[in-house]
């Protein structure tokens, strides 16, 4: 039997009501009032703007943190997954072995050096929202988001919290499971995958590991990429049209 494994992006969640990172509404068009979000969706940038880095971060992320998985992360729920999405429908959906390779959006972790594993924390987003401060009022937010983050200049390393999520100049370590992953792709017979406009380097990784292995390979989306690779099974359609598609069958 084939060892199948799935790989999904941001399409996955649009029909649970989340933006994807770059249609209209996505997350990277959306920065603050004096940053792009590539700009705000750094390290540097959290280091040296930890308050304009949590307000935006808490206003463009936090608010689907209630979110509802959809058809498709139930569909899922079984398989062997490594998702790019950091909103954790997938373990609400009840799957446990998934791997959230760009991290979770309900998690932090104590910032440190990249290479250093850190235990991870509930993310305070609920004391944020229960604090009754408006949304707008960014002197207000901003200063509850660093107490709560124990940030009081600049983050400290083994001390201040810092969002568990992989950043733009950040890169893949254990802390996000990248032994776990790169085990998964090598030994993958076939790989699928969903939602995922091929824009970020875990695709890449898992895409040569695939051409490598000759495992089959699948690309599922309404405007999938033409990656100009000969033997890829392209589907053009949502994930949700491809599960009901399988279910046919």
């Amino acid at each position: 039997m084939l060892k199948k494994l799935f790989i999904t992006g941001a399409g996955v969640s649009k029909d649970s009501g989340i933006p994807t990172f770059r249609g209209a509404d996505g997350f990277w068009t959306i920065g603050s009032s004096n940053f792009t979000p590539q700009e705000m969706a750094t390290r540097k940038m959290y280091y040296e703007n930890p308050g304009e880095f949590l307000l935006w971060y808490y206003r463009r992320f936090a608010s689907y943190r209630d979110v509802q998985p959809n058809e498709v992360h139930y569909w899922l729920a079984n398989k062997n997954l490594i998702t790019q999405n950091i909103d954790g429908l997938d373990g609400k959906a009840g799957n446990t072995r998934y791997i959230s390779i760009h991290g979770r959006l309900d998690k932090v972790t104590v910032f440190n050096s990249q290479e250093i594993l850190t235990p991870l924390e509930d993310a305070p987003w609920d004391v944020v929202t229960n604090s009754n401060i408006e949304l707008a009022d960014d002197i207000k937010l901003k200063k509850l988001l660093l107490d709560l983050f124990k940030i009081s200049k600049h983050p400290e390393h083994g001390f201040s919290l810092k969002p568990f999520v992989l950043l733009f100049d950040e890169y893949y370590t254990d802390l996000y499971q990248m032994g776990l992953a790169e085990q998964e792709m090598q030994s993958a017979d076939s790989v699928v995958f969903i939602g995922t406009s091929f824009s970020v380097n875990i695709t890449s990784i898992a895409l040569r590991y695939a051409l490598s292995n000759n495992a089959r390979i699948k690309i599922v989306d309404p405007d999938p990429i033409d990656l100009n690779i000969g033997g890829i099974e392209y589907h053009k359609m949502t994930a949700s049209q491809y599960i009901s598609e399988l279910d046919r069958v």
